[in-house]
C-alpha cells in the first residue's frame, strides 16, 4: 500500500475517533456548567438567609487596577496546536514527502504556508519506521486539537522547516555550533541529520505540555493534554535512544546532541536544566532528562517560543515561525 493510501486510512480512523471524543467533551462541558450553576444557586441561597444585614461604613474609594486578561483553556490548546502543526509538517514531509492536507490548516488568524520540507531517503529501516509512526501520531494530535477547539481553532501559521542556507534548521545548527558559521544543516539529507532535527523539537514539546498543564482549568482538557504529553515523551525517548545508539560509534553525533541541548538552554533563560543524551560524567546514557527527583521539567509558553523563534528577546516571530504563532499566546520571553 502506498504511503498516501495509508495516510488516508489514518485520517478516516481519526474522523471516527473524533466523533466519539466530541460526544465525550460535550458531556464533560455540560457537567461542568451544571456544577457551576449549582454552586451559584448555593451562593444565592446563603444570601437569602441573611435577611437583616448590619449596616457597615462606606469605605473610601480606592483605585481599581486594570485586570490582567486571563488565559483561557482554548488559548492554551491553540498554543499547543501551533506546535503540533510544526511537528506534524516536519515529520509528514520527512516520512512521506508531503505536508498536511489543506483541510487541516484553516482557522482563525492568518494562515501561512510551509517553507521547505521533503522526504528523507532513509537508509536505516528502523529510523524510517519510527519516522512514519511519529508522523501519524502528530497528524492525529493536530486532528484532535482542531476537533476540540472547533471554530476557535487557529489556522496554521507560516512555518519554516527548510534545510537550505536560509532555513531555520540551518540557523539553529549554526547557533549551536553543530555546523560552521557558513555551513548548512539539512535534516532531510540523512538518517542522522533527521534524528538531530527531531531532537530539536521533541524535548521542547514535552516541556511545553508540562508547563502549560497548570494553565488548564477543565479537567477533561487536562487529561487530554496529559495524554499528548505522554505521547510526546515516548517520541522524545525514542529519538534520544536511537541517537545514543548511533552515537556510541559516532562521537560527533553525541557532541551535536549536546550542542543542541546547550543552545536550547541559552535561549530559554538563566536556567540550566536542558540535557543531552549523555550523563554529566559521560559514564552512561541520558535517555530521560529529569531533575533530581526523576521528574521531567517544565517550560513556560514564553520560554518555548524563545526556542522555536530562535530568539532570546520578547518578540512575536522568527525561526521556525517567521511571522509568529496564531492565537492569544504568541510572545516569547525576554531571557537576557
Amino acid at each position: 500500500m502506498h504511503d498516501t493510501d495509508t495516510l488516508l486510512q489514518v485520517l478516516e480512523i481519526s474522523d471516527r475517533r473524533r466523533a466519539e471524543r466530541r460526544d465525550f467533551m460535550r458531556t464533560a462541558a455540560k457537567v461542568s456548567i451544571a456544577a457551576g450553576g449549582l454552586s451559584l444557586l448555593a451562593a444565592c441561597g446563603d444570601n437569602d438567609r441573611s435577611l437583616g444585614p448590619s449596616p457597615t461604613p462606606t469605605p473610601s474609594p480606592t483605585p481599581t487596577p486594570t485586570p490582567t486578561p486571563a488565559v483561557s483553556d482554548a488559548d492554551v490548546l491553540n498554543f499547543a496546536l501551533n506546535l503540533e502543526y510544526l511537528e506534524a509538517q516536519f515529520y509528514s514531509f520527512a516520512a512521506f514527502g508531503a505536508g498536511l492536507p489543506a483541510s487541516m490548516l484553516t482557522g482563525t488568524g492568518t494562515q501561512g504556508a510551509v517553507i521547505g520540507g521533503r522526504a528523507v531517503n532513509f537508509i536505516d529501516p528502523v529510523v524510517r519506521a519510527y519516522a512514519r509512526e511519529i508522523a501519524f501520531d502528530e497528524l492525529a494530535h493536530v486532528n484532535f486539537l482542531r476537533t476540540q477547539l472547533g471554530a476557535s481553532a487557529v489556522a496554521q501559521p507560516a512555518i519554516n522547516i527548510s534545510g537550505d542556507a536560509s532555513g531555520s534548521f540551518t540557523a539553529a545548527a549554526r547557533a549551536a555550533g553543530v555546523v560552521p558559521a557558513t555551513g548548512i544543516f539539512d535534516p532531510y539529507s540523512s538518517d542522522e541529520f533527521f534524528l538531530l532535527g527531531a531532537f530539536i523539537f521533541e524535548d521542547v514539546g514535552v516541556t511545553a505540555y508540562k508547563g502549560a498543564s497548570v494553565l488548564l482549568t477543565n479537567k477533561t482538557y487536562l487529561e487530554a493534554a496529559a495524554g499528548i504529553l505522554a505521547a510526546e515523551a515516548y517520541h522524545a525517548g525514542l529519538v534520544r535512544t536511537v541517537l545514543y545508539a548511533k552515537g556510541v560509534s559516532t562521537a560527533s553525533l553525541r557532541t551535536a546532541a549536546g550542542q543542541i541541548s546547550d543552545a536550547r538552554d541559552s535561549l530559554d533563560g538563566a536556567s540550566d536544566f536542558d540535557q543531552g543524551i549523555l550523563a554529566t560524567d559521560l559514564s552512561m546514557s541520558n535517555i530521560v532528562p529529569t531533575d533530581g527527583n526523576g521528574i521531567a521539567y517544565s517550560r513556560t509558553t514564553g520560554q518555548v517560543l524563545n526556542i522555536v523563534y530562535l530568539n532570546k528577546a520578547a518578540t512575536v516571530g522568527g525561526g521556525f515561525f517567521p511571522n509568529g504563532v496564531n492565537g492569544a499566546i504568541r510572545t516569547s520571553a525576554a531571557s537576557g
